[in-house]
């Protein structure tokens, strides 16, 4: 990592430390309102039931993940035990990684309690990274989410400090002399980050506190900025308050120049480039930041290399040659010499607008009529592009909060603001939930999440363009009812009539590819009506191989008149681990009734089979 990453750190990193706890909470509010009971969260691992997570009070009490819950009722009996729903909890963090979207588009989940967010581009509104964090974690606070957090140059560095503070009493001395301890203004206190629980801080930190405190480290890389590390309470600790912090009147250090990185990449660290907190605060976070596993990560404690500081100070070959070449690529993943691309939560749309509000707005219409406003500006942009969108998102920040997001598609590329909006009607009239402004909506975004080139389309004498009408029509049904309610057929690739179609959404539009052409007064070749799988009767043929005089069907007797075929399909062999299949000779056959059925002899008589089978496959209208 060089200088300038530090002053302008590129990713925001989120740890939710007690997640499963804060969502039970949240939602039993009103029954567990006044109530501070210990509670674990269990499930059954190896006919055992074990914890699984705890609250902030229940590892203060040394319940910790992985105890049997019969130990745990002994050490405490009032604990409350809840069934673990990590299905909730995935649900949970979903919805907390789209109301980070106010922020940015690239909003990574960090399973199964944590995000990732390059805030790259992002922070000239809310005046600097820091600026941008704090905002994150006032509106945390309001829903009662318990967060640590942390700003690197990288994304697995954000994660590392982030989950992993320094345990180590070497670097909490290192780092004592560049920490100030200020206290908080009640609840709702920020600062440049969080941490869930007393035992992940310093010594000198509060382990407990009458008030929120707030703890800074700050480390100064010459003038151009510093990278901050600290943690913030967002809940009621009980406790005196640690003493300040020594150094330049208890606030930011300056190191001396020849401890000073230089620019560049660091491979690894000297050995007397001095304490690792003034290289790089990464460095003394435990092996365990680099996500090795436990075997590898217990082998490399033992080896005497308790930080990532120890590691970087080896060289990188015996490293690779002893713990395998994923502890370098961790490594250099953690510096940034090896990228380390995130995977969004949501695929980062195409255009983007956006309206924020000095004061919420608590109006339903209003929201939509600014979302009408939005939508022809997006429009304006598509046909700059000559572009026009296929699929559209809009998205109502509450200002405690919560995040309510609305999608619409189209069947053809369009950029037409009317058209749009009355889809965005038309799913909001068919919610089970409808909107609810709640304190009021504070932001309002409208996305164009995909889009595709649009060209002028020529318009008929009667004033049409072709296939827009029914275009229009699937864009309604499909809002209505749902995309996958409404489905067409399309050819497919096998010659075997099961397989030689295909469902999809309608609203997907048309693909390449057509049916097959029957010439004019020809019957159908193919029926409308096909069984899956075809049924099974009883035929009677002149010849073994010949065409059928009599069969039984749902125990009726049908003697044929007419008969066209046969239509051989040879089976798709090169789909079958045995490389064979039998064939099948199709007959398309009238009744004494005027009924037609399209029936077929399974297997070649003598060749493949020595007595075929025959079924019925479909129906003529």
């Amino acid at each position: 990592m060089t200088t300038e990453s530090f002053a302008h750190p590129r990713y925001l990193a989120l740890w939710f430390a007690f997640l499963p706890a804060d969502r039970w909470r949240r939602r039993r509010s009103s029954v567990c309102a006044g109530r501070d009971e210990p509670v674990a969260f269990v499930a059954k691992q190896g006919g055992t039931m074990r914890l699984i997570a705890t609250d902030a009070a229940a590892q203060a009490l040394g319940l910790m993940p992985g105890l049997t819950l019969a130990d745990a009722r002994v050490r405490v009996p009032d604990l409350v035990v809840v069934a673990h729903d990590p299905v909730a909890d995935r649900v949970w963090l979903e919805r907390l990684a789209d109301g980070c979207l106010r922020y940015t588009p690239q909003v990574a989940l960090d399973p199964p309690d944590g995000l990732i967010l390059d805030i790259a581009g992002c922070v000239h509104p809310f005046g600097g990274a820091q600026a941008l964090a704090a905002d994150v974690l006032a509106r945390l606070d309001q829903i009662a989410m318990t967060t640590a957090h942390a700003l690197a140059a990288t994304p697995d560095a954000a994660r590392a400090l982030a989950r992993h503070f320094p345990r180590k009493p070497e670097a909490k001395e290192a780092l004592r002399k560049y920490a100030s301890i200020s206290p908080g203004a009640g609840r709702g206190a920020v600062g440049p980050a969080t941490a869930s629980s007393p035992d992940r801080l310093p010594n000198w930190a509060p382990a407990c506190a009458g008030e929120p405190k707030v703890v800074t480290i700050y480390e100064c890389h010459g003038s151009s900025g510093d990278q901050r590390l600290g943690i913030t309470t967002t809940r009621r600790m009980r406790g005196p308050a640690a003493p300040p912090a020594r150094g330049n009147g208890g606030g930011a250090s300056t190191l001396p120049r020849h401890h000073r990185p230089k620019t560049g990449r660091i491979d690894h660290v000297p050995a007397n480039a001095g304490p690792p907190s003034q290289i790089d605060p990464v460095h003394h976070l435990p092996v365990a930041a680099l996500r090795l596993g436990e075997e590898r990560t217990t082998a490399l404690i033992r080896a005497g290399l308790k930080t990532i500081g120890d590691v970087a100070r080896r060289p990188l070959a015996g490293i690779a040659a002893r713990f395998g070449a994923d502890a370098v690529h961790a490594l250099r993943r953690m510096t940034g010499e090896v990228d380390s691309p995130l995977i969004p939560h949501r695929v980062p749309p195409a255009i983007q607008v956006e309206r924020r509000f000095a004061e919420p707005i608590a109006s339903t219409d209003y929201a939509l009529a600014i979302l009408a406003e939005l939508a022809a500006e997006a429009a304006i942009e598509l046909d700059h592009r000559h572009h026009g969108g296929r699929a559209f998102a809009a998205l109502f920040f509450r200002s405690d909060g919560q995040v309510r997001r609305l999608a619409v598609e189209t069947g053809m590329a369009t950029r037409d603001p009317l058209a749009i909006m009355r889809l965005f009607r038309e799913r909001i009239a068919g919610l089970d939930d409808p909107l609810d402004p709640g304190f009021g909506y504070d932001l309002v975004q409208f996305a164009v999440a995909r889009s595709e080139a649009l060209s002028v389309r020529q318009i008929d004498f009667d004033g049409r363009t072709g296939d827009h009408a029914i275009a229009a029509l699937i864009d309604r049904l499909s809002t209505r009812i749902g995309r996958a309610r409404l489905r067409r057929f399309a050819p497919g690739d096998s010659h075997l009539p099961e397989r030689a179609q295909r469902l999809f959404p309608a609203i997907d539009g048309p693909v390449s590819g057509g049916w097959g052409v029957v010439e004019i007064g020809e019957p159908p070749l193919r029926p409308l009506h096909l069984f899956d799988p075809p049924q099974v009767i009883e035929a009677i043929a002149e010849v073994p191989d010949g065409p059928p005089l009599r069969f039984r069907w749902r125990s009726s007797l049908h003697d044929v008149t007419r008969f066209e075929g046969p239509e051989r399909i040879a089976a798709e062999w090169w789909r079958r681990r045995d490389g064979a299949g039998l064939t099948r000779d199709y007959y398309r056959v009238e009744d004494s009734d005027g009924r037609r059925f399209w029936i077929f002899r399974h297997g070649l008589y003598g060749d493949e089979v020595a007595m075929p089978g025959w079924y019925l496959h479909g129906l003529f209208a």
